[in-house]
């Protein structure tokens, strides 16, 4: 029995890169079955953006004037904020995010992924990728509701996915912010509130709802300087939502007037800095 087991070759050993990706999947695998088993997690998600949608376009629509669009211009206004509603969803899944580590945390699975043979910036790394997975499902169902309330896209189809894409690549950098925050706190409540509070500033101080031109002067460069902003922007030069070829709130300043690659900065700068901090504190959170 000796003789054949030492016969046996040992399997070939794994590159850090190569583990580090097969964990990271496991654990995504695994956080995507969780969230399938509990639907009302996915349902009570697609329900604040589509209320958001209805209330805004019903409520807002025709008393927001779009520089460059017959005042109170509904349809203009339908095109202008659907990339706003867009961005803001993918944001807002930070807090579930940080929910979730947070909770994982708090009932000891963290504990337990220590045990084994994995690297360890795999199960942050999982549980973004699953975040993600959840996110996009979000934008198909709401991208649904936004054509069966008149939004369009003017532009051809791969600008349009890669409009999309943009605003997805956000939403997984902002994952990297829920996840530090599910990381540095104690309850899943915490984590939830702590995801938000800072959230609502950010996507109101911006043009996602409103243009930037009648905000007050000082408030004007914080919302051209902000990320958010920029990947708003990006996807409405993306879906055509411009008026007269022109995209809206163009205030001369970097970031609008080369919204695509300030996206990317933005987003890629955000991954590399959050990243890099929450794997730093779940190492030191479970030493």
């Amino acid at each position: 029995m000796s003789i054949v087991a030492d016969r046996i070759p040992a399997p070939p050993a794994k590159s850090a890169f190569v583990q580090s990706i097969t964990d990271s999947l496991v654990v995504a695998k695994r956080n995507l079955i969780r969230m399938l088993r509990i639907p009302e997690m996915i349902i009570f998600g697609l329900i604040q953006p589509i209320m958001f949608v209805v209330l805004f376009t019903y409520v807002f629509g025709g008393s927001i004037n779009i520089p460059g669009a017959p005042e109170g211009s509904a349809q203009a206004y339908k095109d202008f904020l659907m990339a706003g509603i867009f961005a803001q969803t993918v944001t807002f899944a930070t807090a579930g995010a940080g929910a979730g580590i947070a909770d994982d945390m708090h009932k000891g699975l963290i504990d337990r992924f220590r045990s084994l043979p994995m690297a360890r910036g795999a199960v942050l790394t999982g549980r973004t990728l699953a975040d993600l997975v959840q996110t996009a499902l979000t934008l198909v169902v709401l991208a649904v509701v936004a054509l069966l309330i008149g939004w369009r896209a003017h532009e051809a189809f791969p600008k349009v996915l890669a409009g999309f894409a943009l605003l997805l690549l956000l939403g997984y950098a902002f994952s990297w912010i829920g996840a530090l925050i599910g990381l540095s706190v104690r309850t899943p409540e915490a984590a939830t509130s702590g995801g938000l509070i800072w959230l609502f500033p950010l996507t109101f101080i911006s043009n996602a709802f409103v243009p930037v031109n009648g905000m007050p002067a000082f408030l004007q460069h914080v919302a051209e300087w902000n990320p958010f902003s920029a990947t708003v922007q990006a996807a409405r030069e993306l879906f055509g939502n411009t008026i007269e070829g022109r995209p809206v709130s163009v205030t001369g300043a970097w970031p609008m007037e080369h919204a695509i690659w300030a996206s990317l900065i933005w987003s890629v700068l955000i991954i590399v800095v959050f990243r890099t901090l929450a794997v730093r504190k779940y190492r030191s959170a479970t030493v």
